[in-house]
């Protein structure tokens, strides 16, 4: 019989081995000199650059209608394609403090660094012709990076009405600063993406769904990353996931089937990776072996049915484009703002897939993460300690995994019927939400902050790729918690370091069933006067930077 480790157990090893502990940190770099920070941006040398129009400012679409049936769709053209993308992935503002400056991008990353790209994969588009096209946030601009033989190729699998948007992660960028544990965080910045995808595209009355059938090998193909001598040998880029964007809301998404294998034999790549960091002075074979024992095979997945659940609670009208830009990381929170108990559970709302849901429907899985709120200062509901089930059958899971004798699980009385909230310990939770995530007032100083604990190891055992989706997931969660804070006045921020086995002590929680995969805060941010906050695109020309009208 042979002693290999199996992939499962592998996932479980770097899984434990990049956990934070009171007593030590996860392996990670010794020392960061901030002077080599590796480019935030990736550009594809060689290639044609395409200008995309500034379109978000003409934008009408309110945030309170990217969770409903779209009032209007608009047409899939140049334009649209244009402030889709700026949406989604582009450039919100820039920060200056003194001689540094830097970016802030509409989809968030662990500590700036932002290692996703993205891909869009398009019939002919006005100025684009067929092909594969790499997204360049700092200006703006599309590169042509595959050309089809023959674009009739290419119309055979995607109309008129849609593209395809490909994600891809460059571990590097999170593995100088934050080590072994950064492959964690680039799948969470994958969640987060998605989700901007999900927003950016209902801004438009668009749908979006994730294509979960391709395997890691289709999605290079398709996107040129199997090109390796296209890339610098320690800044490969690894593929993530492929997301189906239509502009008909009529025609369903669930049936997309298509091969991509003969059409990407005929595709002409173009251009060189440029050099992100020239120092490289740690490697982490740690994250290499995740990338390894999490490659996805191609599979055969049914769309999960999600329940029907009343209408989210109305909001206040905001313009979605701009309550998308103005999302930010809070540094800081004042330590004494007090959030709404309506705006309190529509946060919770928004975290649970409906049959109804414009937003959670590009995510077509069952829910495998639960929420666990340390409760601060929430009008009309008492400090401590809460759970909150994503799903039917994860309440039973969740009473069965937290094991701790003083657990209450008392239904909370306010809470609407169909929100699964259960107040476990009625006390000051301060403290313990400060500890355990690496001694962060951003925990404790918030009107709220939880943790993300996952379905681990029976997830897992369907297959070790889906670590990452667990991840995604996350993320996805975050980024609705980010604009829903912003709508209420508040502020939000992931928080990805805090000490895995200490959270799970606290739960009760003594195996891998469940796993704490994230942490997120909201509260009333103190704002530092001494920033300077510059329009995202005020470096380009005068003439770009005219927000151009949709048709």
């Amino acid at each position: 019989m042979s002693n290999t480790p199996s992939h499962l157990d592998l996932v479980f090893a770097y899984h434990n081995q990049t956990k934070h502990h009171f007593e030590r940190y996860a392996n990670g770099p010794q020392h960061i000199e901030w002077e080599n920070q590796p480019s935030g941006f990736r550009y594809y040398e060689g290639t044609q650059q395409i200008e995309l129009p500034l379109v978000a400012d003409n934008i009408s679409t309110q945030f309170k209608d990217l969770y409903t049936e779209p009032k209007q769709s608009y047409i899939l053209d140049f334009k649209a394609l244009s402030g889709f993308l700026e949406l989604a992935f582009g450039l919100s503002a820039w920060k200056q403090f003194g001689d540094s400056r830097w970016s802030l991008r509409c989809n968030p990353s662990s500590g700036n660094l932002h290692p996703t790209e993205s891909y869009v994969v398009t019939n002919d588009l006005g100025e684009l012709n067929a092909g594969v096209y790499h997204y360049v946030s700092e200006n703006h601009i599309l590169e042509q990076r595959g050309i089809f033989a023959n674009s009739a190729d290419l119309k055979a699998i995607l109309s008129e009405t849609q593209f395809l948007v490909g994600l891809s992660s460059i571990p590097w960028r999170e593995a100088w600063k934050y080590g072994e544990r950064a492959f964690r965080y680039c799948q969470h910045d994958v969640g987060h993406a998605i989700a901007t995808v999900r927003y950016a595209a209902a801004c438009f009355g668009w749908k979006a769904v994730i294509l979960p059938q391709y395997s890691d090998a289709e999605l290079s193909q398709l996107l040129g990353l199997n090109q390796t001598g296209d890339f610098h040998e320690n800044e490969i880029e690894i593929p993530e996931i492929l997301i189906l964007v239509q502009a008909d809301s009529q025609q369903p998404t669930s049936n997309y089937n298509k091969s991509f294998s003969e059409i990407t034999q005929s595709i002409q790549w173009y251009g060189k990776a440029n050099l992100l960091d020239p120092q490289h002075h740690y490697e982490w074979p740690a994250i290499d072996k995740a990338i390894e024992i999490t490659e996805k095979p191609t599979t055969k997945e049914n769309h999960w049915a999600a329940p029907q659940l009343p209408d989210l609670p109305t909001i206040t009208d905001f313009n979605a484009a701009d309550l998308i830009r103005q999302r930010r990381s809070a540094q800081h929170f004042d330590g004494h703002s007090i959030l709404s108990l309506d705006h309190f559970y529509r946060m919770l709302d928004c975290t649970l897939p409906r049959e109804n849901s414009h937003f959670w429907d590009v995510f077509p899985f069952q829910p495998r993460l639960h929420l666990v709120f340390f409760v601060h200062r929430v009008d009309g509901l008492a400090s401590g300690l809460y759970v909150l089930a994503r799903h039917d059958s994860g309440l039973e899971l969740l009473k069965q995994q937290l094991q701790h004798p003083k657990f209450e699980w008392k239904k909370t009385d306010s809470c609407p019927e169909h929100l699964p909230l259960y107040q476990l310990v009625t006390a000051n939770a301060q403290n313990a939400a400060m500890r355990l995530s690496c001694h962060q007032n951003i925990a404790s100083h918030s009107a709220f902050s939880l943790g993300m604990l996952a379905e681990f190891e029976d997830t897992l055992q369907t297959g070790t790729w889906q670590y990452k989706r667990l991840f995604w997931e996350a993320g996805m969660i975050g980024q609705v918690l980010y604009l829903e804070a912003e709508a209420s006045g508040m502020r939000g921020t992931g928080i990805g370091c805090f000490f895995d086995d200490a959270v799970h002590e606290v739960l009760g929680i003594q195996n891998h069933s469940l796993q704490s995969l994230y942490h997120f805060t909201v509260g009333v941010p103190m704002e530092d006067s001494r920033l300077q906050t510059i329009p995202p695109y005020a470096h380009l020309d005068q003439q770009r930077q005219q927000s151009v009208e949709l048709d």
